[in-house]
């Protein structure tokens, strides 16, 4: 809805990044929405990201290929919740002509199928078919057990979820081959300025994570 948060801008999000870089030594991933914020947004991030719905945006997927191979990065296109996990051929074909021969960058990110009104589904085959395409596949189990829209605490004013499903989805779908998870998780989900209802409390990731682990090295032997 208007009323919801929607993060505190381009430059102070880039600042904010760049302090946890600093601070803790890691990479950090983060959303493009605009083919102009593409260059600005992979000085920061490792991985930038292409949100579900603009996945199909010629001129946004290209730009973001543009900004990961001048520094060495990935772009992690989500794949729409109306797209066809053998249709994301045509994401990586348009990142191809920018890489030419060189390493393609794209990492295909699973994150649920619209179902009906208000829900999402996870078709865990469309992981191999993706996988297919000769790319890394993410699964984001945090945004797919979202309710979109349908949160019965605020009338509908903004997206509710489900996220007692995270760890049941992210462990289905490292089981089903995928290379690694996108999660989300705060110290006090309830109070999240978003995805409340879908991210997890932050003590659960350190188990959580072994347990995805421990399956991912199982399928991987087998």
């Amino acid at each position: 809805s208007i009323n919801s948060y929607r993060g505190p801008g381009l430059d102070e999000g880039l600042r904010i990044l760049a302090d946890v870089k600093a601070e803790f030594g890691v990479p950090v991933v983060t959303d493009y929405h605009t083919p102009e914020q593409a260059a600005p947004v992979a000085e920061v991030a490792e991985i930038v990201q292409v949100p579900a719905f603009l996945c199909r945006q010629t001129d946004l997927v290209v730009a973001g290929a543009q900004a990961v191979m001048a520094r060495g990065g990935w772009l992690h296109v989500k794949k729409a919740q109306f797209l066809a996990p053998w249709d994301c051929k045509n994401i990586v074909t348009k990142v191809a002509e920018v890489t030419g021969d060189k390493r393609n960058p794209t990492i295909l990110c699973e994150r649920g199928a619209s179902f009906g009104y208000n829900n999402l589904v996870v078709d865990m085959l469309g992981i191999p078919a993706m996988k297919a395409l000769d790319v890394p596949v993410t699964i984001d189990a945090t945004h797919a057990v979202q309710l979109p829209g349908a949160d019965p605490r605020t009338s509908g004013g903004s997206t509710g979820g489900r996220r007692e499903g995270v760890s049941i989805i992210a462990q289905s779908a490292i089981a089903a081959g995928a290379d690694g998870v996108f999660l989300e998780f705060h110290e006090e989900p309830d109070k999240a300025l978003c995805d409340g209802p879908s991210c997890l409390d932050l003590q659960t990731a350190e188990p959580l994570l072994a347990r995805l682990k421990a399956i991912h090295e199982i399928v991987s032997k087998a």
